[in-house]
């Protein structure tokens, strides 16, 4: 079974028995873990793929406004070498979190019941769900 390069290597392939429960440990392992009170979260995976979804999406943008002030907004508080720290973070962050992000959205795919299969130039490409 083909996975797409951005597939979590915590999360077992679809074509593995219960391989849900490691997308939604995965899953639930992505966001603050206030998330893992809900029982709805854990018995519908794909909710749960909405809601990390939007809450990393948030994040990221987070990230990328942090970084555009957080020179101006620092510069009366922190000495420059801390200010350079500061974006470091916000420079390893914003691409692990876009990251993330696509990993979710394939996990999701999946768990809506959509096949991925391997295009010649090496991407994937996923089709309607297994019927």
């Amino acid at each position: 079974m083909y996975l797409p390069p951005e597939w979590p290597p915590e999360v077992r392939p679809p074509s593995v028995p219960d391989w849900e429960a490691s997308a939604t440990a995965w899953l639930l392992d992505a966001l603050p873990a206030d998330y893992r009170q809900y029982e709805v979260l854990r018995r519908h995976p794909v909710a749960l793929v909405s809601m990390a979804s939007a809450h990393v999406e948030a994040a990221v943008q987070a990230a990328r406004a942090g970084y555009r002030k957080a020179a101006v907004d620092l510069k009366a508080h922190l000495p420059p070498h801390a200010i350079e720290a500061v974006l470091d973070v916000y420079r390893h962050e914003g691409p692990r979190l876009v990251r993330l992000s696509r990993s979710i959205e394939v996990v999701g795919q999946a768990l809506r019941g959509e096949i991925f299969t391997a295009t010649l130039r090496g991407h994937g490409r996923r089709s309607g769900p297994a019927r």
